[in-house]
């Protein structure tokens, strides 16, 4: 069995990390992803945007998502994960979320023409941003096939 999904969409708003007691890090995207056609019966263009909450566990991403602001187009690869809360009401809640952690996820910045990725798997020094390439933001390309021992 597999639960994956990838989106390809723009940022709602800039992405905001937080850090745990631990001293992890987290960091919440709101995604928008649009399909347009031309309706049948009126002839006039029709879209529809869906929002989607994603979740990306892990210090490397986070400073990596530092490069992304609202408007960014980025591509998102997790799974679907759904989880209940309880809200200040004492009501009880689901929220449905993309979770992009340290094994099968991935984070892509895409942006003038260039394609910036994160894997999120390995240390977060692995995927630290910045470098050599002029503060433009990691421009690296990570294979998620790398580990396959076959």
């Amino acid at each position: 069995m597999m639960n994956k999904a990838q989106l390809i969409g723009r940022l709602g708003a800039d992405p905001e990390t937080r850090t745990l007691n631990d001293g992890g890090k987290v960091t919440n995207l709101r995604v928008a992803t649009s399909e347009s056609w031309k309706d049948r019966d009126s002839g006039q263009r029709r879209e529809k945007t869906e929002w989607h909450r994603v979740t990306v566990w892990g210090e490397g991403p986070a400073k990596y998502l530092a490069y992304a602001e609202k408007g960014s187009l980025v591509l998102i690869e997790g799974k679907i994960e759904t989880r209940k809360y309880t809200d200040s009401a004492g009501v009880e809640k689901y929220a449905t979320e993309i979770v992009v952690q340290s094994r099968g996820g991935q984070i892509k910045i895409l942006a003038d023409g260039v394609d910036r990725d994160h894997d999120s798997r390995g240390s977060d020094d692995d995927h630290a941003a910045g470098g050599a390439n002029g503060g433009s933001g990691p421009r690296e390309s990570y294979d998620l096939n790398d580990d396959i021992p076959f």
